[in-house]
């Protein structure tokens, strides 16, 4: 930090200073969030996104040489 700026420049160390602290609490706040979310152990209710598209019926990371050609999607 600069400690000695001129004063024309007060208001934008105080914007600058309100965005610092928002940081600091969004931070602190993510924190908390993961903390929580590890201690509870919520069960999950759906693992994957429920879609009848193609490619949420593979697995992940896909394997290699899954097809010998691409599928083709219908209607």
């Amino acid at each position: 930090r600069y400690s000695d700026y001129p004063d024309m420049y007060t208001s934008w160390n105080v914007i600058s200073s309100i965005g610092s602290m928002i940081s600091f609490l969004s931070m602190i706040f993510f924190i908390f969030i993961i903390w929580e979310a590890f201690m509870t152990q919520r069960l999950v209710l759906y693992k994957f996104f429920m879609s009848p598209n193609l490619e949420w019926n593979h697995s992940l990371p896909p394997i290699n040489h899954s097809y010998e050609q691409i599928p083709y999607a219908t209607n």
